[in-house]
């Protein structure tokens, strides 16, 4: 085997490798955090069709994702309804702790009324109307 066959091989195993690791990058990037959202849990008894949650199970200064929303309770009583879809790169937030609702992709983190308390995120989480009937959280 000669010197240019050595370099040859080898540097066709190095752009492989490359372009390998490049492929599984992009993979991963593209689908991170982009599940489909969970289907709506099935109402309680006595619950209105298409409620979204309990009052109760919604905790003042906190929240709780449903499916494609997050419903949140920043002050007694008051009951915000947003999307759970991220700003910054439709990822779907996954937490809502701390008083924050959280995007695990980029780290953005929204506040309660879904305005952006840290980005990467600049816009804020879309809202989507929900009233209270009788002791559940419905779509308005």
């Amino acid at each position: 085997m000669t010197t240019n066959e050595f370099s040859m091989n080898r540097r066709t195993v190095v752009v492989g490798a490359g372009a390998l690791a490049a492929a599984a990058t992009l993979t991963a990037c593209s689908t991170y955090g982009k599940n489909e959202p969970a289907p709506a849990p099935e109402p309680a008894p006595g619950a209105p069709a298409g409620a979204l949650s309990k009052a109760a199970d919604v905790p003042v200064g906190g929240g709780v994702i449903v499916g494609d929303t997050v419903v949140t309770q920043p002050t007694a009583g008051t009951f915000v309804g947003l999307s759970s879809t991220c700003t910054h790169a439709g990822c779907k937030v996954a937490t809502v702790a701390k008083g924050t609702i959280n995007c695990p992709c980029h780290g953005s983190r929204f506040n309660l009324d879904g305005t952006v308390k840290n980005g990467p995120a600049n816009e804020p989480l879309a809202p989507k109307p929900v009233r209270v009937e009788g002791d559940s959280i419905v779509p308005a």
